[in-house]
């Protein structure tokens, strides 16, 4: 790791311009060369064919689950690695690959390793989902949530109506390698080494709406409570209408028969974390 860009979402969780300032100094005091930066959604992403002119090898990337997903699907067939820092409200990815939440001791760690790994995704379509994949009415409320994300306190009431009502609809359906209830208010999935790891809500009160919609707004979906919860190979859309799907937070429709997978990236995300078995 040493020739860099950086992307970046000032107005996703953490990332703002300070430490994005310093995060660019930390760049400087670890002798690392920064080729770029780009500040996402207010500027393109770079293609593969500018990372390769300007000799990156390794893509820095400092923003929010939908931000990350974003270029890294854009970046899917550049041969560069990726260094992910939390810069958003889970940060379950940089979790998953570093033992500290501090991007400088992330930075500092990274420019000594020589460690890739591979991470799971679901795939649906032509979409991926690096953190979680969110079907059904309930998702609805990612509007609420961009809402309060952008201080407009009347499109947060406009938002959480809509979402109210969509979410006491009549649910979505899925099937796949196991048994599964006919209908959800939201259909969690995650990627995880043996498949696909599926939870379903069933919200049919307003206190669990109410609890439901509060995880969405704070961007905590991952704790809602599972009223089902199993481990399938696949997943299927059913029905005869298409379906809201959040791939890492970010809005789209899958149509009826959608086929849902998990799919392996190549060695690609540089990982600081500690070995089991290393002292």
């Amino acid at each position: 790791m040493r020739n860099l860009w950086f992307i970046t979402n000032p107005n996703s969780g953490s990332a703002t311009k300070e430490k994005c300032d310093a995060i660019e100094t930390a760049f400087d005091a670890d002798g690392l060369i920064l080729a770029g930066r780009t500040d996402f959604p207010d500027e393109s992403l770079p293609t593969g064919a500018q990372l390769d002119s300007a000799g990156v090898d390794t893509v820095v990337l400092f923003a929010g689950d939908g931000t990350i997903n974003a270029a890294l699907c854009a970046l899917a067939a550049w041969e560069g690695a990726f260094l992910i820092l939390p810069g958003g409200t889970m940060n379950l990815l940089a979790k998953r690959l570093h033992d500290t939440l501090d991007p400088a001791a992330i930075i500092a760690a990274a420019r000594q390793s020589d460690r890739q790994v591979e991470l799971p995704y679901i795939m649906a379509a032509e979409h991926r989902a690096f953190v979680g994949l969110i079907i059904g009415p309930a998702a609805q409320w990612f509007r609420a949530r961009e809402a309060v994300r952008k201080r407009r306190v009347f499109a947060l009431f406009r938002a959480i109506r809509h979402a109210w009502g969509r979410t006491f609809g009549k649910g979505v359906r899925v099937s796949g390698s196991v048994k599964l209830r006919r209908r959800y208010q939201a259909v969690f999935v995650s990627p995880d080494p043996g498949g696909l790891d599926v939870a379903g809500i069933d919200a049919r009160d307003w206190r669990t709406i109410a609890a439901l919609g509060w995880g969405w707004i704070g961007g905590d979906w991952v704790d809602a409570r599972a009223v089902t919860h199993t481990l399938s190979a696949h997943l299927r859309i059913e029905g005869n209408r298409p379906v809201l799907a959040l791939f890492d937070g970010e809005p789209h429709r899958l149509e009826p028969g959608t086929h849902i997978t998990r799919g392996m990236s190549e060695k690609r995300f540089i990982e600081t974390r500690a070995q089991e078995g290393m002292a």
